[in-house]
């Protein structure tokens, strides 16, 4: 069986939502996985936001407006009008939910309700859709076997226990339609993988149920040697391993979310990127094997924050960068990158929620300095002890573009390089002229 992800632009009006079947094949053993139509996460945080400020007449004018959308999106979707009838139905079902929530009072738990209705509501029109046409199709709930534990992580046990019975209850079926990014947490209530997350949810269910491939259906052709947004003349990459699609994928890539490769690694299930408004393009394919000798891509992460501490108490000091660790992990902060010297310690940041309770704390270790607007530019490809040469190239491209922080060796994979964000732009097209 192979897992298909189709991403919010995929089914994000009626005539691309119709063209998933030129893609799906009917006659083989598929799990369908949908994102929400695009825009409509973001219409839906609109009103969670609109009901915990406590503005009511705010979100019932934001599901009118949603609501109006959808009603237009079934009327070019449905031909036969007893078809138009159930869809409208399912329309009125969620949004009636999503009034409903001005009855009530309103918290974090009732939000993510709000938010899992896009998943929802493109997952059961696509299924009704289908039924239209005469394909048969099952639509699974993810709320019945995706679920999180206590610290937000996917339990791919619990995955396959309970996904497993009703692939089986429905043996003779070939096409299944679920939800992505929407799940359970671990008191049973409706929650999600956060944002992007729908990637997430299909490597998942691959590895849960040992799929034979999992496809990552968006609007690019396969992962690209650099930023074809920025950077004239990218290429997509025909091939990566699965420790060098994590690192772009965290580094910048935003055709993957960058979590979705570690549940197919850990199983072995070979991940495609492919194109669905060019279904024929080859894309990139993921999976064990790895090009030796070979710079691979280059991607940039916005919105970093470099904090840099200086203690004379760091030389020969043990412990240290212990306390140091200590003051983010209260916060929950992850860090991006680390370089140390004898008395001084430089990391960057992304979440700036706490940054101004962390500096508070660091000052005790000594002086603090922080830098805003840093981007970090990563290049992946094959970085071993055994190769040489790559590095200096990497360095040598980018000599007139001033460097606040260099990564290197903590990956074989990739060299982190920090830059201020406006020099992003020059960084990324001198190093893919220099280095392709």
């Amino acid at each position: 069986m192979k897992v298909l992800k189709f991403g919010g632009t995929s089914v994000g009006s009626p005539e691309r939502m119709k063209k998933l079947l030129d893609i799906i094949n009917p006659a083989e053993r598929q799990i369908v996985v949908l994102s929400a139509v695009s825009g409509t996460t973001n219409s839906l945080i609109e009103i969670g936001q609109a009901y915990l400020a406590g503005d009511k007449p705010k979100a019932s004018t934001f599901i009118a407006v949603l609501k109006a959308k959808y009603e237009v999106f079934i009327k070019d979707l449905f031909i036969k009008n007893e078809y138009l009838v159930l869809g409208k139905e399912v329309i009125d079902y969620h949004f009636d939910l999503l009034s409903a929530f001005a009855n009530d009072y309103f918290t974090g738990i009732e939000d993510k309700v709000i938010l899992a209705q896009g998943e929802l509501l493109s997952t059961t029109l696509y299924h009704v859709y289908l039924q239209e046409l005469g394909v048969k199709s099952v639509l699974l709930p993810a709320l019945d076997f995706m679920k999180i534990d206590e610290d937000g992580e996917p339990e791919i046990d619990h995955i396959t226990t309970h996904l497993t019975p009703l692939l089986t209850k429905h043996g003779d079926n070939k096409l299944f339609i679920t939800q992505g990014y929407i799940c359970r947490n671990s008191f049973g209530e409706v929650d999600n993988l956060r944002r992007g997350g729908s990637d997430y949810t299909a490597s998942l269910i691959g590895a849960a149920i040992r799929a034979e491939e999992v496809q990552i259906w968006t609007d690019i052709d396969g992962m690209h040697n650099n930023d074809p947004r920025i950077v004239k003349g990218t290429k997509p990459i025909a091939q990566l391993s699965f420790d060098e699609a994590a690192e772009l994928a965290y580094f910048g890539a935003k055709i993957l979310h960058p979590q979705s490769v570690f549940p197919a690694q850990k199983y072995k299930i070979p991940v495609r990127l492919l194109n669905t408004m060019e279904p024929t393009a080859p894309g990139t394919l993921i999976n064990s094997n790895s090009d030796r000798s070979e710079i691979k891509s280059i991607a940039a992460k916005d919105g970093i924050t470099a904090i840099n501490i200086h203690s004379s108490r760091m030389l020969l000091a043990h412990g240290f960068l212990r306390q140091v660790f200590e003051v983010f992990e209260r916060y929950r902060t992850a860090i991006d990158m680390i370089t140390t010297s004898e008395v001084a310690v430089s990391l960057t940041i992304d979440d700036t929620t706490h940054l101004e309770e962390i500096r508070s704390e660091l000052t005790t270790f000594g002086t603090v300095e922080v830098d805003v607007n840093q981007t970090i530019i990563c290049v992946v490809g094959d970085f071993r002890a055994e190769t040489h040469g790559y590095a200096a190239k990497v360095l040598e491209a980018i000599k007139h573009i001033p460097v606040r922080m260099i990564s290197y060796g903590g990956s074989s994979y990739n060299i982190s390089i920090l830059v201020k964000t406006g020099d992003k732009v020059e960084a990324l097209r001198s190093l893919h002229s220099r280095l392709f």
